[in-house]
């Protein structure tokens, strides 16, 4: 794997003045894979489509075509099956390799609007699907996109997620305009180490499927995690993705000096990326290792995992002019704290936390005003300003904010 995947630790500062007491250290590690897939590895890959009433006109019509370009990007040998859902279900297209693209067109053509909303439907017949060519040598996927509440199966999506996941399939879970249930897309695609996304408007929806089927057909490694080894005395606060959407992760301790991160699937020419928060231990002047980081990762159709490992060194210095911030780290670390207070925000909002709410949100639009986000810091600044004179964050705007942050590290392609 050393020769295939890439793992590179930068601090924040380096190096730092050496003092007599604990100081916080920002560490950033980054894994990659080190080169270009001689060719895309083959796709198992599945569409669960809403095609419920509130799907008509623009938002039915995009849907359909961002489907037929997503056909046109898969090679011959990739399976693609594709699934419609209203409060019942069917599968418009059984697995299949992906040679007829013209008979896959047709298909797609037969989508019309009708009924209402059963995800979980959808999602069932996905997996017979997906089951009948999974297997090592290819990558399993589901590309969900839904308008709407999905009515009563909530747990049921949640438990069918839990077993494809398990399965080593892989959800995209997307949500159209402001209605759907965020809190479910997030589970169904965390459940799977997949991803959640806010599509604002229908004439969006083409980027988004685009940017699916290129991740999965770039994946180089799944099931990748870090594993951090610290010395004595160094104590890790918070572990956030930064790279290519950040997330908080937290950690799972695994001794008194270890902590495990899941970093999810490695995808050729994109970096994954965690931010660590460390109480690093007091050190004189001098060069000194702070932990040993490993990257796990088992490669798309190998069966054994392997190890990338990496020492962490930082340099203490006498001299505390002598220590300069690495700026694109601290520019990372800037937006995982915009980050962090729109989030805290929103939950205070939702608590009915107004002042809490406010104050954070104003933060949150200094920070992102600072980082150069002029659109998003007026978004948040606009809703600052409307909790205070007694309103509400409506839900669009709150998906609106949600994500928009999430992505500040890795925007979408316009």
């Amino acid at each position: 794997m050393a020769d295939t995947l890439t793992l590179t630790c930068s601090w924040g500062r380096a190096p730092i003045p050496a003092s007599g007491a604990p100081q916080l250290g920002y560490l950033l590690v980054e894994a990659a894979p080190a080169a270009p897939p001689p060719a895309p590895v083959p796709l198992n890959f599945c569409l669960v489509l809403d095609r419920s009433g509130s799907m008509q006109g623009a938002k039915l019509q995009s849907m359909k075509q961002a489907t037929r370009r997503l056909i046109e990007s898969l090679t011959p040998q990739d399976v693609v099956s594709i699934v419609i859902f209203d409060d019942t279900v069917q599968t418009l297209v059984p697995a299949t390799f992906a040679t007829d693209q013209a008979a896959l067109h047709a298909a797609v053509d037969q989508i019309v609007e009708m009924g209402g909303t059963a995800m979980s439907l959808g999602m069932q017949a996905g997996q017979v699907e997906l089951q009948k060519y999974a297997g090592p040598d290819r990558y399993s996927a589901m590309l969900i996109l839904t308008d709407g509440q999905t009515w009563g199966d909530e747990e049921v999506c949640r438990t069918l997620a839990q077993s494809l996941g398990q399965a080593g399939v892989r959800i995209t879970a997307l949500g159209l305009g402001a209605e759907w249930n965020e809190k479910l897309l997030d589970d169904l695609a965390e459940a799977t180490g997949g991803v959640s996304d806010y599509v604002a408007d229908p004439g969006q929806i083409l980027n988004f499927f685009q940017r699916a089927v290129r991740s999965a057909q770039g994946t180089a490694a799944v099931e990748a995690r870090l594993l951090l080894r610290l010395v004595r005395e160094a104590t890790p606060r918070a572990v956030y993705r930064v790279t290519p959407t950040i997330a908080n992760l937290g950690y799972q301790p695994v001794g008194a000096s270890e902590v495990a991160v899941k970093l999810g699937d490695l995808v050729y020419g994109q970096v994954s990326s965690v931010m660590i928060e460390l109480m690093l231990p007091p050190r004189p002047p001098g060069q000194f290792r702070i932990a040993q980081a490993e990257l796990h990762a088992t490669p798309v159709g190998a069966q054994q995992e392997q190890i990338v490992k990496q020492d962490v060194l930082l340099t203490f210095s006498a001299d505390p002019e002598a220590a300069p911030f690495d700026p694109r780290v601290m520019n990372l670390a800037e937006k995982v704290t915009a980050f962090k207070l729109q989030t805290r925000a929103l939950a205070e909002a939702e608590l009915g936390n107004t002042a809490g709410a406010t104050q954070k949100l104003r933060a949150a639009a200094t920070r992102l005003l600072d980082l150069g986000e002029l659109e998003l810091a007026e978004q948040t600044r606009q809703q600052a300003e409307q909790l205070e004179q007694g309103g509400a964050i409506s839900a669009e705007s709150q998906k609106a904010l949600k994500y928009a942050t999430r992505r500040l590290t890795q925007k979408l392609e316009e």
